[in-house]
């Protein structure tokens, strides 16, 4: 069996200011990020502000600090509902206050029937959700319908910043499969995927369900184990580690093309086959789609690390970045301005009356009014959101799963322009997340349009580079 190591690259380039690939720094184990970008994303990029936040990963940034601190755990159920698509922003909105959003997104994600779907419009790239708070350990379920098609891909994931992964992945062409697999640091495996047997997961809702602790994973469909990993079955007596994810982790939702004709044989294949622009879904809603209802997190909540979650933030001390690594303090976790980064949380501040109207859903000052603060305002610099600003059939460099960020076949493998299909549909200036003009269409029914969140209806763009396959 295939598995993918789910990697959508990113970016909320609103408009203005595109670069080409080659201006933003690519970062890897052994290539950190320079001083004047300090922060590499999850994406291998280096960059500030968003780069900083969510994904930033402290081994390949240019100093441990270079990240911004991570929100700590905390136990909560999220609706999916139309009510909840207020807390749901765009990255070029999020400096880091999980008080203000419970989840960042790129691409679109809509509201139908008190339901949250993750869409992918044609020729576009998808849409991810990843939480603002993180799971050092604990319990996450996910109440989801997925997506169907060739090349259609569908993941519910716990994904850390040092690219520890725990994962649920949908081929569109598998729908009584549930894949599921997991990830230490990013390195890849051939022996880590299993299959769970499911019900029709395009008809059917189902809980799915991921039960980590510092001793095994647990992989549950609708309350029952299908899949058990042990810590003490993962020994790596050649580098003498535990090799089992065990690092303050995100909660990541997504749907993305696998079948991209972009992608490597090997990811395609996996996905299905290639994926097809003109299937049903595409000319009845304008856009494949995957459901998902309530998200619930219980957090492990130990006494004494690993697993606890009694301070503000999580940071690392050591390069290691194995659970002794991880510090849980009360560090502050927001970012002033677009301009700021680890070192420098206030970079970008402003006072007075102008911070009052120019807060944003991150709890700071997004300061309209300086100058290269915001994405997309003007002269931002494009390097401030992870992935934006790649020039048309540029390479994004990026590493999907904390490998080396090689676009080998085997390795990672770079984003382009376009996710497939006609390349000429999107224009030269960037990553487009629909292609076309008016490409999103109405929603599932059309007695019953879906509502989407603000920032996305204003063309957030996502970019997905680095595709792992096994």
């Amino acid at each position: 069996m295939r598995s993918t190591v789910l990697a959508l690259g990113a970016a909320a380039l609103l408009g203005a200011g595109n670069v080409l690939a080659d201006d933003i720094p690519t970062c890897s184990l052994d290539k950190k990020c320079p001083e004047s970008a300090p922060c590499c994303s999850q994406y291998g990029q280096c960059g500030v502000g968003a780069y900083c936040l969510g994904g930033c990963d402290p081994r390949m940034s240019f100093s441990l600090d270079s990240c911004v601190p991570a929100p700590v755990c905390q136990d909560k159920t999220y609706k999916m509902d139309k009510a909840s698509m207020s807390r749901i922003v765009d990255i070029g909105s999020y400096l880091g206050d999980p008080s203000k959003a419970d989840w960042v997104s790129q691409g679109e994600p809509v509201s139908y029937n008190d339901q949250t779907l993750l869409t992918m419009p044609k020729n576009s790239v998808g849409t991810v959700l990843a939480s603002t708070t993180y799971m050092w350990y604990g319990s996450v379920k996910a109440r989801l319908k997925t997506s169907r098609g060739a090349g259609v891909v569908t993941a519910f994931i716990l994904m850390s910043d040092v690219k520890d992964e725990i994962d649920y992945e949908f081929v569109g062409t598998e729908l009584t499969t549930a894949q599921t697999n997991y990830y230490f640091q990013g390195i890849p495996s051939y022996v880590n995927s299993g299959n769970i047997t499911v019900t029709d997961t395009y008809a059917n809702w189902h809980e799915y369900e991921i039960r980590w602790t510092p001793d095994q994973i647990q992989w549950l469909v609708d309350g029952q184990v299908g899949r058990t990993k042990k810590k003490s079955e993962t020994w790596n007596a050649t580098a003498n580690q535990w090799d089992f994810p065990q690092t303050p982790s995100r909660v990541q939702l997504s749907i993305w093309p696998g079948g991209a004709a972009t992608n490597a044989k090997g990811t395609i294949d996996w996905a299905g086959g290639p994926i097809s622009w003109d299937h049903e879904d595409i000319k009845n809603y304008g856009y494949y789609f995957a459901s998902f209802g309530e998200i619930s997190v219980k957090c492990w909540d130990a006494d004494a690390a690993p697993g606890t979650n009694k301070g503000k933030s999580y940071y690392y001390n050591s390069y290691r970045a194995t659970n002794d690594s991880v510090v849980d303090s009360n560090k502050r976790t927001t970012l002033a301005s677009f301009g700021g980064t680890g070192t420098d949380m206030d970079k970008g501040k402003v006072t007075g009356t102008t911070q009052s109207s120019a807060t944003k859903s991150g709890g700071a000052a997004a300061a309209t009014t300086v100058p290269n603060s915001i994405p997309g305002a003007g002269s931002a610099p494009a390097n401030q959101v992870p992935g934006g600003g790649v020039a048309a059939g540029g390479s994004g460099s990026g590493s999907g799963s904390g490998s080396s960020g090689s676009s080998d076949g085997s390795g990672s493998s770079g984003g382009s322009a376009s996710a497939g299909g006609d390349s000429s549909a999107c224009g030269a200036s960037g990553f487009s997340q629909s292609c076309e003009e008016g490409g999103s269409g109405s929603g599932p029914s059309s007695s019953n349009n879906g509502v989407r969140t603000g920032a996305s209806a204003l063309a957030a763009v996502v970019g997905f580079v680095g595709l792992m396959f096994l």
